[in-house]
């Protein structure tokens, strides 16, 4: 390695003692360990459940209770946590939650498939196999949440996240270290920057940063304890490649800045020496089109046949509170610019916009929140009690159903936007918007919801469209149940 200048580092700063992680009491090999252990053991959590609806439904139907249930769970414990430790799910490494779950879907399906196996071979006269297919699709949504409710905790005690370096300029670093403070989630805790800044560069840097900063000329002070080096692209030349190739660090990781692009899961191409990401756009493609329209109507039939007497007795207090129609349709903006009704169950007084004009008139604080929101944290046209609680909980939105079975909506997408909203959009962003189906929920709603500004939800819904595949649909539709739960940001 060439001969490096060495900055002396402030005695303030300083690396965690060899061996520890900073901010925890455990080796990285047991952290890992913990992390495995916590997963599996959820896992197992999850499968208990599953089986004693299984056992339940056995006896319900009157079919084979006499199956050896105990060895039937057995087997399958022993299938699924070999196929999700095989799909990498033991671990904090393989972090972004939609690759997460198609992984865990796709490990639960293999499972499934050996446990079917097993019961034909043990007894084909059995008819467990419908419990079993039913089973494995829960098992995936409950350990879904079962995991999500694992890592919180992990995140609290500071195991879930790999304690990680950052190498490249200062500038670069910063931003990585505030994306990754953003995002726990992702399993990287920024705890150091190796930088080849020197002089006023280096000390104008310390200033904005919480972390040890250290040069290359004294990476042998790097503790043990790093398990990962993030390095942005930009910085990594041949010289600097070799040398931070040696450092005793599991996972090296090049990391291009790909917000602008809006990419999720890229397609790598090696093209000679050069490294190349295929986008993609596959929800514009026919037979996706097509694809989704069959998955609304498998999921919106029975549930809109579900929420009939709820959505009747909601009428019934709407009209009990203010006398009026107890739904509301207003036009939105579909696909291709076409104009529908979206119907709500009413949760505003009858005279809503002339409270709303009158509101913002006498309000300026209130008028600027409208127009950089289009929501109002204190609306004065939201009906008492029945209002807020349909508002908050969304219940208002189960008519748009209708609106998926009759083809102008699908279960996941852009929300559709009134003419005056669409319209605070560049005519580009507007095309795209409109390229696709309109959604009753969307990742801006399970992410942001009312948080969220217009460029927030311009981010959010152009990331979704660029995006677009199953398992980016189903991960929505699975953190739509929290989000209306605990109810954040609904206005």
């Amino acid at each position: 390695m060439p001969d490096v200048i060495t900055t002396v580092v402030p005695a303030s700063i300083g690396m965690a003692t060899p061996g520890r992680l900073p901010g925890a009491n455990v080796t990285p090999t047991m952290r890992r360990r913990v992390v495995a252990a916590s997963l599996m053991l959820g896992d197992l959590v999850t499968l208990t459940i599953v089986a004693g609806v299984l056992q339940l439904g056995a006896v319900i139907a009157a079919s084979d209770t006499d199956t050896n249930m105990a060895g039937l769970v057995l087997v399958w414990a022993a299938a699924l946590c070999g196929a999700l430790g095989g799909f990498g799910l033991y671990g904090s490494e393989r972090a972004e939650p939609v690759d997460r779950l198609r992984r865990r879907t796709l490990g639960n399906v293999a499972a499934a498939a050996v446990v079917l196996v097993w019961l034909l071979v043990d007894d084909p006269s059995n008819h467990l196999w419908g419990f079993v297919i039913a089973g494995a699709g829960l098992t995936v949504m409950l350990g879904y949440y079962v995991e999500a409710l694992i890592r919180g905790s992990l995140l609290r005690r500071d195991l879930w996240t790999a304690p990680t370096v950052l190498y490249g300029t200062m500038q670069a670093c910063l931003a990585l270290a505030r994306d990754l403070a953003s995002r726990p989630e992702l399993g990287l805790k920024p705890v150091a920057i190796l930088t080849d800044d020197e002089g006023d560069a280096l000390s104008d840097a310390l200033e904005r940063c919480d972390l040890p900063v250290i040069t290359r000329g004294q990476a042998n002070i790097i503790s043990p304890g790093i398990e990962v080096a993030l390095c942005a692209s930009g910085d990594l030349h041949v010289e600097k490649a070799d040398w931070l190739a040696r450092l005793p660090v599991r996972q090296i990781f090049v990391v291009h800045d790909a917000s602008t692009l809006q990419v999720l899961n890229p397609q790598l191409r090696a093209m000679g020496g050069l490294l190349g990401l295929e986008l993609r756009s596959a929800i514009h493609r026919p037979s996706n089109l097509r694809l989704k329209r069959v998955l609304d109507l498998i999921v919106a039939l029975p549930v809109a046949l579900a929420a009939l007497p709820v959505v009747a007795v909601l009428a019934l207090a709407v009209k009990a509170v203010d006398n009026g129609p107890a739904f509301y349709a207003q036009p939105r903006i579909g696909r291709n610019g076409h104009v529908f009704k979206v119907y709500k169950l009413r949760s505003m007084y009858a005279d809503a916009e002339a409270r709303l004009a009158a509101h913002l008139e006498a309000d300026g604080a209130a008028r600027q929140e409208w127009e950089r929101f289009f929501k109002l944290s204190n609306d004065p046209r939201i009906l008492p009690k029945i209002g807020q609680f349909i508002r908050s909980s969304s219940l208002d939105e189960l008519p748009q159903l209708w609106n998926v079975l009759r083809g102008d909506m699908s279960i996941v997408g852009p929300r559709p936007f009134p003419a005056y909203h669409n319209q605070c959009f560049d005519t580009a962003f507007q095309a795209l918007r409109t390229s696709v189906p309109p959604g009753l929920t969307g990742l801006w709603q399970v992410t942001d919801r009312s948080d969220g500004d217009l460029a927030v939800q311009k981010r959010q819904d152009s990331f979704y469209i660029h995006n677009w595949s199953f398992w980016l649909d189903f991960y929505v539709l699975l953190q739509t149940v929290p989000a209306v739960l605990h109810g954040r940001g609904a206005k």
